[in-house]
């Protein structure tokens, strides 16, 4: 089986653009801001996933899916992902809204009719087990009692199953200060259910814009790429945060002989003999 995975698009609404600190050739303490269209990014982004040989089973989208979480950007974001030849999973990130999401997703089934936007998919060689760590109106996210308890019981439904949790905030610290410092909550409690679930193969995350892994509590925790910004590395204890183009991303993870396996792919072209 092979799992697409796309992340941190941050649609806005058609006809708009984007708009974030870019940090240029100025010095460390000047940030300017630059709009740029993410939409375009993501048109890219779905063209590649077609295209693929062989193409993925389904796609998972790991948060941050809009960019203010507006009806109008969620319309944009169907439109932009209609036309993928697979299945796709969807999970809020900290820039999302709950209900606007939930309703422009209705259609698809797999959201509850209420409360957090969590879920199980039963139907292919790995199940899929999704994470609401949203905080509305707050950068970082949050592993409550109720959130906890029912992954908990979802995973104890199903302890042979092969497992993959997807979750927007990465349950570790990367380094990169600012966004560590809007990182997840009770990580100890998460760490705790993870722990005794050796069914969990990976945990898939998205919000640091970013390939990072770690092992987590007995298994690998990873964030992906942006389809279209990156954070820029820096590894300096520092608050600032800015964007960076280099190459948008997406990942594959690959389901084979009981393991699996993840590649990081760059959306473009760049040079070189092809």
């Amino acid at each position: 089986m092979l799992i697409a995975q796309i992340s941190d698009p941050h649609i806005v609404a058609a006809g708009k653009l984007f708009r974030g600190p870019v940090q240029g050739t100025a010095p460390d303490a000047e940030r300017i801001s630059h709009e740029f269209d993410t939409a375009a990014y993501l048109v890219q982004a779905v063209a590649a996933l077609n295209a693929l040989v062989p193409r993925p089973a389904i796609a998972v989208a790991t948060g941050d899916l809009v960019d203010h979480g507006a009806p109008e950007e969620y319309e944009h974001l169907r439109a932009l992902l209609a036309p993928l030849q697979m299945p796709v999973f969807v999970i809020p990130g900290n820039h999302d809204a709950r209900e606007p999401l939930r309703q422009a997703f209705r259609a698809d089934g797999y959201f509850p009719a209420a409360g957090f936007l969590q879920y199980a998919i039963e139907e292919y060689p790995l199940r899929l087990v999704a994470l609401d760590t949203l905080v509305e109106g707050k950068g970082g996210g949050e592993l409550c009692h109720q959130r906890l308890s029912w992954l908990d019981r979802t995973l104890a439904a199903q302890p042979s199953r092969p497992t993959v949790v997807l979750m927007h905030h990465p349950p570790f610290p990367t380094g990169i200060t600012y966004m560590d410092n809007h990182a997840l909550d009770n990580v100890a409690g998460l760490a705790e259910i993870v722990a005794r679930h050796p069914q969990i193969e990976r945990i898939l995350c998205g919000h640091l814009h970013r390939a990072i892994d770690r092992r987590f509590a007995g298994t690998v925790a990873g964030t992906a790429p942006s389809t279209a910004h990156q954070v820029r590395l820096n590894l300096i204890p520092d608050e600032r945060i800015s964007f960076i183009f280099e190459p948008p991303g997406y990942q594959l993870h690959l389901w084979q002989n009981g393991g699996l396996i993840t590649h990081t792919a760059v959306l473009g072209t760049w040079g070189g003999p092809s």
